[in-house]
């Protein structure tokens, strides 16, 4: 069991990312824990397992465990990429040779996510990215960490991969709390909920627990945002209407005050009493008014949308023939033959390592001969086509042009970016920030192809389905690479598998 009491988390300018949290995780319990990124997510974890976070955070309360806690990086530290598996399973804090007398634990822990012996003696940094979550998830097993804090496993893995990471949180008798961008693996694994947020332009720190399965949260808060805004609506409007009732009296006493006459004071008097009444209405009008219903802005709310494209739908986008795909002299694939229309949302599947983001590559070189097609481009690492050192504004509109710039900062705006957000260079905001930066340059650019290398995978569970949307309500051409099972699903109409050194196309 973990019990955390009365958490408080500032930044160390000042800025609340948790208030006053109290939380109880019991034995067996798999809980997810979301938000947007930079809401303290990854910070809230890295406490609990007693990390140093003094660089960057103040907090306060307390936080008691009954078990030992395991906690699962985001990344492994390159300091160990030239170091064994053996050396990190047997102890992560020394070299690990040690341990030979619990050898036979060492294997069972390895048999239970999926690996055997012969990776022990290899380098981390030969590993692909599921080998390295699952050697990670074996060094917990390994040293009986009775509670599992998991942050972001499903970065890097691939589709079957995270198949498979399922089943071993849905099976795993620990507790276990862990963050997810991966809306399908919280509708399977989450039994509870715990959502971070930073309310009234992140001025306002707010979480929330709920004891229940993850679609089942996220289609309730819907419900009650919509309920809300609507009663917000509906009282807004009716006040509006009484100000504008009260505004007429105001100035018809007003008025009547300005035209009476000297040489009759009990008229004046009469009308002074009267303004004094209206003034005593228009105080309870005022009081109404901060009593009223408020409008709820959550701040995953994604207020923009592609504009109408003018693009052929039968247009020939690509027409691709590739003999030979190679990353360096490693052969990936051959005879690969793709061939996309302008009316096509092509999605490219695979595992890790088969040559997607490759192929990506390629066709991004082939289409930039295109002239007459504006192509816009979202690989995984943002820093490929992002200066870090430039603010928002400055990357939306390098040419510094005035209506471009109203337009700009009305987008960033919608997209819940603070003014000092704007302002500030790209390198400070989080990961997921950095995402719907890319998706506004595809916006304001008018792009009429996307090629887009895992779109999702930095954005919020409660982000992801309104991108989603925003994707399929775009009239031009999707060629992109992803392992997120709702992109898929909803936004692909072709799908092909890069497989066995073969691209094939599947029934969608």
């Amino acid at each position: 069991m973990l019990k955390i009491n009365n958490l408080n988390v500032t930044t160390l300018k000042g800025r609340e990312l948790i208030s006053d949290f109290s939380f109880v995780l019991n034995d067996g319990e798999h809980i997810a824990l979301i938000g947007e990124e930079g809401n303290g997510k990854s910070t809230l974890l890295k406490i609990i397992a007693g990390e140093d976070v003094s660089d960057y955070v103040n907090f306060s309360g307390r936080i008691t465990a009954d078990e030992t806690v395991g906690y699962l990086r985001q990344q492994i530290d390159p300091a160990w990429n030239q170091r064994t598996v053996l050396q990190f399973l047997s102890h992560p804090e020394t070299d690990g040779y040690g341990l030979y007398e619990h050898y036979a634990d060492l294997l069972s822990a390895l048999n239970t996510v999926g690996l055997n012996s012969d990776i022990l003696e290899r380098r981390i940094a030969t590993l692909s990215g599921g080998e390295k979550v699952k050697m990670a998830l074996a060094e917990l097993l390994y040293h009986r960490y009775g509670i599992l804090l998991l942050d972001e496993p499903t970065n890097d893995l691939d589709l079957q991969t995270i198949i498979w990471l399922e089943d071993f949180i849905t099976g795993c008798e620990r507790a276990i709390l862990f963050i997810s961008h991966d809306e399908t693996l919280l509708e399977n694994c989450a039994e509870g909920i715990i959502h971070i947020e930073q309310l009234k332009r992140k001025t306002e720190p707010h979480v929330t627990v709920a004891h229940q399965p993850y679609r089942q949260y996220a289609e309730e808060r819907l419900h009650n945002i919509e309920r809300t805004n609507a009663i917000s609506r509906k009282e807004n409007a009716a006040f509006r209407a009484q100000m504008e009732k009260y505004r007429r009296i105001y100035q018809r006493v007003q008025h009547e005050q300005a035209a009476v006459s000297r040489q009759d004071p009990h008229a004046a008097m009469m009308l002074k009493r009267k303004m004094h009444a209206v003034k005593s209405l228009g105080r309870r009008m005022e009081e109404k008014k901060e009593n009223l219903t408020q409008k709820y802005e959550p701040e995953e709310a994604i207020e923009i949308y592609f504009p109408d494209i003018d693009l052929n739908p039968s247009k020939v986008i690509l027409d691709l023939s590739l003999p030979e795909l190679k990353a360096g002299d490693k052969l990936l694939a051959e005879n690969v033959a793709l061939h996309v229309r302008g009316e096509d949302k092509l999605c490219i599947i695979g595992r890790n390592g088969s040559g997607k983001s490759t192929l990506m590559r390629i066709i991004r070189e082939k289409l930039a001969e295109k002239q007459e097609l504006k192509v816009g481009y979202m690989p995984q690492k943002y820093e490929e086509v992002m200066d870090y050192d430039l603010t928002p504004t400055q990357f939306l509109n390098p040419e510094k042009l005035k209506d471009t710039n109203s337009l700009v900062n009305s987008y960033l705006g919608a997209l819940k970016f603070t003014t000092e957000e704007m302002g500030r260079p790209i390198s400070g905001l989080s990961e997921g920030q950095k995402c719907k930066l890319l998706l506004l340059k595809l916006i304001v650019e008018r792009c009429q192809v996307l090629l887009l290398d895992e779109p999702t995978r930095n954005l919020s569970p409660l982000s992801s389905p309104q991108v989603r949307q925003m994707l399929i309500e775009y009239k031009g051409c999707i060629i992109a690479v992803s392992h997120d099972r709702k992109f898929i699903n909803e936004v692909a109409n072709r799908v092909c598998l890069l497989e066995d050194g073969q691209l094939k196309s599947l029934q969608q």
